[in-house]
């Protein structure tokens, strides 16, 4: 191994006989955690735990100092100097005990590296656990020229300041465990035809602690939460994919730990919903791309800019049309236009200028979209949109479902590996969290904005739901604050047929593709970033 080598796994050359691009996510430290990988990681179980006897030895260490290569060799089998080598393989997807080419080569590579050692291998096998079944390998003199020809693919691939290109209408993107974060149709976008595949679900809930003066630990595998010396509730830590913290919410060490360490996010708010902090493990991937996020924010990216305000306000025009009491289209057709105009501004002022006109618009008509029976006290009180310091009931249940929204796409940037502050639209200036405003904003009007006027509209917010005794201001209470999230939570789990790749999505899990199809602009993988637009 020269000095610029850098040691490299067996495991990551299979992944790039496999498909490369799945190698380079592998490189870049994405992490999945889903059933083929829990099949993969119960079939190694046994084998896992390093033991030795007379005549087998199980996870033995191998390396190749020339050739610079680490791994692990599940079950070595015989004398000291004569061996069988057993690879432990899970079959949850194709079920079927079939040798693959990256077995193949995986077996190779371990054989070089036990032979480089003085040990002599005379027989290799894939034993499927599924099965229980063993599978003799054989192998040939020409096997070795081909692993040490894939060794060198592999260090190319993870040297490549670009990612590879995802596997096109490829049978081994529904086998792939690693689809949910490759995204290979989405990839694709321009194709003529898109083939359906389901895109991977997170698995779970991201659960708000509202109540003050609690505390949240762990117990036993679950979440649970006292008050006051009583438990309020429990929940199981494998249902749990992130926490939002509001509040005087106390949360122990001990749980802090084990969310980060599942790689989870945890955003605190404040009692009013500001974002005043997150924190993320610190095995982040796509550290390359990140760099490049944090150049391309320095020096702009003016496509990715209109891109996501021209969502926004065709988002805004739609929500005004849906939901308006009152005619509106001429207003929805001025919001059209001015959609169209922010898709071909030349500079990012112009483009907040535009964003402007059509905030205008739209709040200046959002009164309409309240029914004409709920409390009086929302309407009397409205006089257009303000940010903090929110005068009126709508206004501030509005800036706390728009915190909600911020907490989720926060999550999903640390999902892949970026930075929440260095954004495209916004400045990051006060340490405001800028690319989770830009990802949001497609988002505001069709989540969050419906969320609070459904729940006004349907009298599970009403003006009760606030008091003005602090600040003089309206705030919500925490029965209030209980009523937006439970409506928020119920709309980010509704499903929307994806407008660009045309199947089933939940809002929750959109976050988080938008935010990768962003990771496909920085690291190489797309040229133009497609935002979401509702009709």
């Amino acid at each position: 191994m020269t000095e610029e080598q850098s040691v490299l796994p067996i495991s990551l050359v299979a992944h790039t006989v496999f498909c490369e691009r799945r190698a380079w996510i592998e490189a870049v430290g994405e992490q999945v955690d889903s059933a083929e990988m829990q099949a993969g990681g119960a079939a190694h179980e046994r084998v896992d735990r390093p033991a030795d006897n007379l005549r087998e030895s199980r996870s033995v260490d191998v390396v190749h100092d020339q050739m610079g290569l680490v791994g692990k060799c599940d079950v070595v089998k015989g004398e000291a100097d004569h061996v069988v080598l057993i690879e432990y393989k899970a079959t949850p997807v194709r079920r079927v005990p079939e040798v693959t080419r990256a077995n193949v080569m995986q077996l190779m590579l371990q054989q070089m590296c036990l032979e480089a050692s003085g040990v002599t291998v005379d027989e290799k096998r894939v034993y499927f656990t599924n099965h229980r079944r063993s599978v003799v390998v054989e192998t040939v003199d020409a096997d070795r020229g081909e692993a040490l020809e894939w060794v060198r693919r592999t260090r190319n691939v993870i040297d490549s300041p670009t990612a590879p290109l995802p596997l096109v209408d490829d049978p081994r993107c529904r086998s792939c465990s690693h689809v949910g974060v490759c995204l290979p149709d989405e990839r694709r976008v321009m194709q003529a035809e898109v083939r359906r595949i389901a895109v991977s679900n997170p698995g779970g809930d991201i659960l708000h602690l509202t109540t003050p003066g609690s505390r949240a630990s762990i117990r036993s595998g679950r979440i649970v939460v006292h008050k006051a010396r009583e438990e309020t509730h429990s929940v199981p830590l494998e249902r749990v994919v992130g926490l939002v913290i509001h509040g005087s919410v106390d949360m122990s060490s001990a749980l802090i730990r084990e969310v980060l360490w599942r790689g989870y996010t945890i955003v605190w708010c404040s009692g009013t919903g500001r974002v005043v902090g997150h924190a993320r493990s610190a095995k982040s991937p796509n550290a390359v791309a990140r760099v490049r996020q944090h150049v391309l924010s320095e020096s702009g990216h003016l496509d990715l800019a209109r891109e996501l305000i021209a969502c926004k306000v065709a988002n805004q025009a739609t929500q005004l049309r849906r939901n308006a009491r009152v005619a509106v289209h001429s207003e929805v057709a001025e919001m059209r236009k001015i959609a169209r105009r922010v898709s071909t501004a030349h500079s990012v002022p112009e483009i907040l200028g535009l964003e402007g006109e059509a905030a205008a618009i739209y709040f200046g008509r959002l009164q309409q979209c309240l029914a004409s029976n709920v409390d009086s006290g929302f309407a009397a009180g409205w006089s257009g949109r303000t940010g903090r310091h929110a005068g009126d009931p709508v206004n501030a249940a509005l800036n706390y479902a728009y915190s909600l929204l911020l907490a989720d796409c926060i999550r999903a940037l640390h999902a892949c590996g970026l930075d929440p502050h260095a954004g495209f639209v916004h400045s990051p200036v006060r340490n405001k969290p800028a690319l989770a405003l830009d990802l949001m904003e497609q988002f505001r009007p069709v989540v969050a904005d419906s969320a609070v006027l459904t729940a006004i509209n349907t009298g599970k917010l009403t003006t009760a739901d606030f008091n003005t005794e602090v600040s003089g201001l309206p705030r919500l209470t925490p029965t209030g604050r209980r009523a937006v999230t439970s409506e928020y939570q119920r709309r980010i789990a509704q499903q929307f047929t994806h407008p660009r790749f045309g199947y089933k999505v939940t809002w929750q899990r959109a976050f988080e593709v938008q935010a990768r199809m962003i990771l496909g602009v920085l690291d190489g993988t797309d040229d133009t970033y497609v935002g979401i637009r509702t009709r």
